[in-house]
């Protein structure tokens, strides 16, 4: 099947500032796609050149099957978008809203199965201005379903979400994808990417860096696992820099943070050393590559822009 989106060279410059640099990816049917990247790295300005609010400098944007920048009535029609915050009138309801945005397409599901699906049928007739964070982005997210849409971008969707309403969206984008829509999510939680996304591309200084699936990226990090280690003394950064196979050492008092490749080898020095040197073990931890790992690696030192 044809890729639902396709962005080639995509240019965008405000004054003296390339915002978007030549960004190049493809979004297959039916996938969750994550563009993660630090801020100012130019995730906004790419999502707002794929859904008509910006007019590129230059670049090609195919949008289900459609040019995007000759067409954008149209790719409108087929797209749906929730941001990171929805605005309504205060008096406005759910279900007020639902049925005056379904009116500006062409097929439309009604107010009724939408308040069902996204769990708002108790809050159908309650003011906007009433309704908790995690409501106001569940109405968002059927606001975005309201013409059938066959890709949903979703720009930071849980931020600023408690741990429950969190947890309750990602069920939802989860049911995108198995009622067969695709989806691009932005997002700064990484774990949220890592669980969510089948594939992601991070973006920084407004070019793509990496693109693969989290468990390919993760692979790059080359095998390293992250350690964190605590004593009851303070730790010399020479002695643990010095440890075999150990990269990134950073100390702070008895605290220890580092990436190991032979965590095995590293164990039996460390614990030889720790042992002649009369100090003990507080805490240790040692796990696998993250994708917020390969992220902080790929954009570190990265401006705001």
């Amino acid at each position: 099947m044809p890729a639902k989106v396709v962005v080639r060279d995509l240019q965008k410059r405000y004054g003296g500032v390339d915002a978007v640099r030549g960004v190049s990816f493809e979004i297959q049917p039916g996938e969750i796609f994550g563009l993660l990247g630090p801020n100012g790295a130019g995730k906004t300005t790419t999502v707002e050149c794929l859904i008509g609010l910006r007019e590129p400098d230059s670049g090609y944007v195919e949008v289900c099957g459609l040019d995007a920048r000759r067409e954008p009535a149209e790719v409108k029609q087929r797209i749906g978008v929730a941001l990171q915050s929805t605005s309504l009138q205060d008096q406005i309801t759910p279900r007020e809203a639902l049925r005056v945005f379904g009116s500006f397409y062409r097929q439309r599901t009604d107010a009724e199965t939408l308040l069902k699906r996204f769990a708002l049928g108790e809050k159908a007739d309650a003011r906007f201005a009433t309704l908790s964070g995690g409501q106001r982005q569940r109405l968002a997210l059927a606001l975005a379903f309201v013409n059938r849409p066959e890709l949903v971008l979703l720009d930071e969707p849980t931020t600023g979400l408690d741990p429950q309403s969190r947890r309750e969206l990602h069920h939802d984008i989860e049911r995108m994808k198995h009622d067969g829509c695709t989806v691009l999510l932005t997002t700064h939680y990484l774990e949220e990417a890592e669980r969510l996304c089948d594939r992601v591309a991070i973006i920084n200084h407004g070019q793509i860096v990496a693109t693969g699936t989290p468990r390919e990226l993760m692979a790059q990090a080359g095998g390293a696992q992250s350690v964190r280690l605590v004593t009851l003394k303070a730790l010399a950064k020479k002695r643990v820099a010095a440890l075999p196979a150990v990269e990134d050492a950073v100390c702070n008092g008895p605290e220890a943070t580092f990436r190991t490749t032979r965590p095995t080898e590293m164990l039996a020095a460390l614990t030889s050393w720790l042992a002649a040197d009369q100090n003990e073990i507080v805490d240790l931890q040692i796990r696998q590559a993250s994708l917020e790992d390969v992220f902080i690696a790929l954009t570190q030192g990265a401006e705001k822009r």
